[in-house]
């Protein structure tokens, strides 16, 4: 097999893009540049996947470097049973949104930052990835492609998945010898409806303490083991699920998908990034936008005992934006926090929204336009 990076148009079952995507809809619909929507209930919306048109594929070998991926049908993919993501996964997966402004624009929020996380990832688990700028121009090109699936303002934003796998066939441990980036792409609601109740886990850990873990990266291997405490918490009527450090199981680290904040005294304070948990996007917004708020942040080992005597908690994620915490369950005890629209975290959140759907001025540069 020839292990060179070869362009999508080398591969079978990637037909070309139909005229819809310059134009006229195959459902019989007007064009998209007209602004006409996907056949989706946009007020019902959850966070769930719902197929849309296109799909971005870029291929590479071990040792080079992408060149140049090509859209394709939404779909199925290929893969042998001894790829390396299947058998020793291999993969890292990035999460992004594109918002509709209210005046028809569509943007995205901080995508470079994405980008240099995949890379991050990437070199931790010895794989090639794309430059800021591929990543970029990949997101940018499967949103318009999938422009018809972008929701309305207000109503939702389109998720975009990107990922980057060893999908070459090998038996022994050891880097894959092909990659794959692609990016597919779904219309979301919000990830949680409502305040949160969370149950903080004392048994089972997301990470391994200590420098050297891959806790830091958005491994795929770091989400699977976060299943049996998070199913076992929603069974009995929580939201979500808090890991504690596996070292001392004294001090908060992050929730199954998503960082933490806690407020006291109009102090915020979160978990500092010490290779355990993910350097959220989100997070480090939100860090900015407090300070620049006249928030003191202080990011440092928080203990079990200060959040549960704090004034209020929230949760910070691509998929959850910003979500305020209603109460937390630790062993026998329970904390219920101040919830409501005078709330530090909704202050933080509308802020961020604002920022995200183009209803304030970006000053910070932080929203790419696309169209």
């Amino acid at each position: 097999m020839d292990l060179k990076c070869r362009q999508i148009s080398d591969f079978p079952t990637m037909p070309p893009l139909p005229p819809s995507i310059l134009g006229n809809c195959e459902d019989g619909s007007e064009s998209v540049a007209g602004e006409n929507y996907a056949d989706v209930n946009w007020e019902e919306l959850g966070f769930s996947l719902v197929p849309t048109d296109y799909m971005y594929v870029m291929k590479c070998a071990k040792g080079e470097k992408f060149s140049q991926g090509s859209l394709i049908r939404y779909g199925n993919i290929e893969i042998s049973p001894s790829a390396g993501i299947l058998n020793y996964g291999q993969g890292i997966f990035e999460g992004l949104k594109a918002y509709r402004t209210e005046d028809g624009r569509i943007q995205l929020f901080r995508p470079e930052e994405n980008a240099q996380r995949m890379k991050t990832g990437a070199d931790r688990l010895c794989m090639p990835s794309p430059s800021i700028e591929q990543f970029v121009d990949a997101v940018k090109q499967t949103v318009l492609a999938n422009k018809r699936w972008v929701p309305p303002p207000g109503k939702g934003s389109l998720y975009m998945r990107p990922l980057l796998m060893g999908t070459g066939a090998l038996l022994g441990v050891a880097p894959a010898p092909e990659y794959t980036f692609l990016i597919y792409c779904s219309p979301v609601g919000c990830y949680h409806k409502g305040l949160l109740n969370i149950k903080v886990e004392d048994r089972l850990y997301r990470a391994i303490s200590g420098c050297g873990g891959t806790g830091g990266i958005k491994s795929v291997t770091n989400y699977a083991p976060v299943y049996t405490a998070i199913t076992e918490a929603k069974a009995n009527g929580f939201s979500d699920v808090l890991f504690l450090d596996s070292a001392t199981g004294k001090y908060i680290e992050e929730a199954s998908a998503c960082n933490v904040f806690v407020v006291k005294d109009n102090v915020i304070f979160t978990p500092e990034i010490d290779g355990t948990i993910l350097p959220g996007i989100t997070r480090k917004s939100i860090i900015e936008i407090a300070t620049d708020l006249g928030y003191q942040v202080k990011e440092r080992a928080v203990s079990v005992e200060e959040m549960l005597s704090a004034d209020e908690m929230f949760c910070t994620g691509t998929a959850v934006v910003v979500n305020s915490v209603a109460s937390v369950t630790y062993k026998k005890t329970r904390a219920e926090y101040k919830t409501g629209p005078e709330t530090v975290s909704e202050k933080l959140r509308k802020t961020l929204v604002r920022i995200q759907t183009g209803c304030v001025e970006d000053k910070k540069s932080w929203t790419v336009q696309i169209d």
